[in-house]
């Protein structure tokens, strides 16, 4: 999943959420290095990354991309579920997505010292690009599976076949929200039970209760 899910799931404090929030760019062992419900955040980070790259939807999904993307099938399927989960957003929020993406924002940057380096350079585009709204649409996607892309190609120096890579939800667009439907409410369960075996915190994000 994206950034807008990795929140949406997150525990109830704000270091929870930014823990789930920063699950990308802290890397190996988390140690001492943040605080306790940070740190707790990110390992929910990753265990519902683990969770959702073995969901049978998830990798049917990712079978449906193209032979020349299936490199970057996780990265296209990773972004449609957050669309997915914008289209359907009702579904699982009673906060308008407008408040409930403004309250991250505003978040991240209160907290904007706690982030890890890598973070808080990205974090001003993120707000400006409005990242998180971005999924509101398919050529909002669009734009943000290419962002992707450019990055790499500033990383690695050369193209690569994730630009343009809209088409593939496009063309597949009602079996991937077909699976998608199918998969969220269980990657939700999963996160209820962890959430239970660590007592402490509430059933839902601060995000959700403005």
């Amino acid at each position: 999943m994206n950034y807008l899910a990795h929140i949406y799931l997150a525990g109830d404090s704000e270091e929870s959420i930014l823990g789930n929030m920063m699950g990308d760019f802290v890397k190996g062992a988390i140690g001492n290095n943040y605080h306790p419900e940070i740190a707790k955040g990110i390992r929910t980070h990753r265990k519902v990354d683990i969770f959702t790259d073995s969901h049978k939807k998830f990798r049917a999904s990712k079978r449906l991309m193209s032979p020349r993307r299936s490199r970057f099938a996780g990265i296209i399927i990773d972004l449609a579920f957050d669309h997915f989960l914008v289209k359907n957003w009702a579904s699982y929020s009673d906060t308008e997505l407008d408040r409930f993406i403004r309250n991250a924002y505003e978040l991240l940057k209160r907290h904007r010292t706690t982030l890890p380096e890598r973070f808080r350079f990205f974090l001003p585009r993120m707000i400006d690009e409005d990242w998180l709204g971005s999924y509101c649409t398919l050529d909002g996607t669009g734009k943000a599976i290419d962002r992707i892309s450019e990055r790499l190609r500033r990383r690695f120096d050369r193209e690569n076949a994730l630009q343009g890579a809209i088409e593939e939800v496009e063309s597949n667009y009602i079996e991937l929200e077909t699976n998608f439907n199918a998969f969220f409410p269980e990657l939700i369960s999963f996160v209820g039970n962890l959430r239970n075996e660590e007592p402490g915190d509430r059933e839902f994000s601060i995000l959700r209760s403005y």
